[in-house]
């Protein structure tokens, strides 16, 4: 997911998506232990998702307070 994308989300809409994102980390982390995925990058990925969204959303909150 592309920064712009996020930036046009509310802020109650990223943090659903934060959560929908780490449940499936969690998921994918786990079958990856006992079966390696086809695409290993994906948990990096979706890492740099949250991580990017979680940093978008911190900005929000910040600018609103000001």
């Amino acid at each position: 997911m592309k920064s712009s994308e996020i930036k046009e989300m509310a802020p109650h809409e990223i943090e659903e998506r934060i959560d929908a994102l780490s449940q499936e980390l969690v998921r994918m982390k786990l079958n990856h232990t006992i079966s390696p995925l086809e695409n290993p990058m994906k948990i990096k990925h979706t890492r740099q998702d949250i991580a990017r969204m979680k940093t978008i959303l911190r900005q929000k909150q910040l600018n609103e307070k000001s």
